[in-house]
This record gives structure tokens, sequence and C-alpha cells, in this order.
């Protein structure tokens, strides 16, 4: 499975998912959710859940096309996700909804802005 490669070179029309870091526009983020965490973010036809849990404050881009295979997609911990573009360094938190939903589920929530480093 792999996510749309955006269109737009406009990086202010881009949005990066505050949880996964993937890149999309808003209308490939309202059209199909979230290629990785759908079921938690609830991105899918849902205008305000994108304006909370995406974000255009993000830097650089990395393009993954073997995910399980990259290097770089183990460092920036997107080895288990879908090809795609994906923001190196996403600047926000998801909200506290989803943090909470991923503690329910026992997943530790790692900010994607590097500010948790190992």
């Amino acid at each position: 499975m792999s996510a749309p490669i955006p269109q737009q070179a406009r990086s202010k029309t881009l949005r990066a998912c505050l949880l996964c870091s993937i890149v999309l526009t808003p209308a490939d983020f309202r059209k199909n959710g979230c290629p990785n965490c759908e079921e938690i973010m609830q991105l899918k036809g849902s205008p305000d859940r994108i304006a909370t849990c995406t974000t255009t404050s993000f830097d650089g881009v990395i393009s993954v096309i073997s995910p399980e295979n990259s290097w770089v997609a183990r460092w920036q911990r997107t080895s288990n996700y879908v090809r795609g573009i994906y923001a190196v360094q996403v600047k926000g938190r998801i909200p506290e909804d989803v943090e909470a939903e991923l503690e329910n589920r026992g997943i530790k929530y790692r900010p994607r802005d590097q500010t948790d480093q190992d």
C-alpha cells in the first residue's frame, strides 16, 4: 500500500500528520484520511480533525519507497508505515484525546518534533 504523492509543490498547502508525519494535501486527508493512523486520528471527511491533527509547520521531507528496508525509515520511525512522503520534523503535538487513546491502547506517544530523542 502507498499514499498519494502530493502534486503541489507549495509547502504551505501541504499538511503533515502529527502522529506519523506523512505529508499530504488537505484534500487527500479529507478524502482518504491518514493511511497510517486513520483508526486513531479519524481524519477522513473531517476538516476540523484535519486542522487539529495535522500541521503546515514541518521541516524537510523524505521519500520512503521501501519502508521495511530503509535505514532512514527506521531512523524516522516510519518503517512500518506505507510508502510516501514524510516530514523529517513536525512542529506541534497531537490533541489530548488522541494521546489518551494511544495510552489506552498501550502505545507510547513520541512527538515528531524531535524533543523526545532516543
